[in-house]
């Protein structure tokens, strides 16, 4: 006798303009049989899910309603977009203080329920917010993953290819380190099809500080970002339940890469069902190398503050 079917769940937890802006991409694109939205703010997650369910008739194919805690008990993936928000002139460190304390509770009424889901974190700061994760909840590292630079190396793509008329989907370039203002452009591997990518120094500064500050403007004109880190998520959503192995940029905890260990950074990992299998090294030049140490220091130095 074949064995029951189980369907797969995804659980956001927060339905802020990341949350509802996720769950909306992963319903559109069916990528889960049941799909779980919990906030703390309950009628907030029941208007979203009765607004996504009335548009079923289009896209059909899913389960989804407005939960609690106790829903995480199946989940395969549980997606923390819960918050404060960064305000303009805001860094995402400037929400440490105020998340930290919301995390520890979120975390604990997970844990309740569920010790073997993949826990996928994308509120801010990010990385500091996987680790502090991994501490709390006592999972495998493998099985906390932070967004990490998985967008950052999307805008630094993106902008690339803006620069030279190409499609950015061709473009081969990544964004490591701190989601935020320490991260780095890895520009010794960058390329187009293996050619080089012809920039001065001007340019490669110009096309970097508009990747590193792309979130600042998106926040400062319409007072949060959604739509890309949306489909961030959403691809690494993917490649998990869909056991992809591909490789994104994703925050994880490493172990002497690079001579970088106890933290989170974002580097390239293999994504698959078991969360990151495996992290790729990097070749990095002597100025990369230094700068995903200053990266990795800064974070270090906030994490010692916390009481985990």
């Amino acid at each position: 006798m074949a064995p029951p079917f189980k369907p797969n769940r995804v659980v956001v937890i927060g339905t802020g303009a990341v949350g509802t802006t996720t769950a909306y991409t992963l319903l559109l694109r069916r990528r889960m049989q049941e799909l779980v939205l919990i906030d703390v703010n309950h009628q907030k997650a029941l208007g979203e899910a009765l607004d996504m369910n009335h548009g079923m008739p289009f896209v059909g194919g899913v389960k989804l309603w407005a939960g609690t805690y106790e829903d995480c008990r199946e989940a395969d993936i549980i997606i923390v977009t819960a918050g404060a928000s960064q305000k303009p002139g805001e860094t995402r460190i400037d929400l440490l203080r105020k998340n930290i304390s919301i995390f520890k509770d979120i975390i604990q009424k997970i844990t309740k329920y569920n010790h073997h889901a993949i826990l996928l974190i994308a509120t801010n700061p990010v990385d500091i917010l996987a680790y502090a994760t991994l501490k709390i909840s006592g999972f495998d590292r493998r099985r906390v993953i932070g967004s990490g630079t998985v967008l950052d190396s999307a805008r630094f793509r993106y902008l690339i290819g803006k620069h030279k008329e190409i499609d950015p989907r061709s473009i081969h370039g990544q964004i490591i380190g701190e989601h935020g203002d320490s991260e780095l452009p890895v520009w010794s591997l960058a390329n187009i099809a293996g050619t080089d990518l012809g920039f001065d120094e001007a340019e490669r500064q110009d096309i970097f500080e508009d990747t590193k500050n792309a979130a600042y403007e998106i926040i400062d004109a319409k007072g949060s970002t959604s739509y890309a880190i949306a489909l961030a998520l959403d691809r690494i959503v993917v490649s998990i339940l869909d056991n992809e192995g591909a490789v994104l940029n994703v925050s994880t905890l490493l172990n002497n890469y690079n001579g970088v260990s106890d933290v989170f950074l974002g580097a390239p990992c293999v994504v698959d069902r078991s969360g990151v299998r495996e992290v790729l090294d990097l070749p990095l030049n002597e100025e990369e190398q230094a700068l995903f140490q200053k990266s990795a220091d800064k974070l270090k130095s906030e994490i010692s503050k916390l009481e985990l």
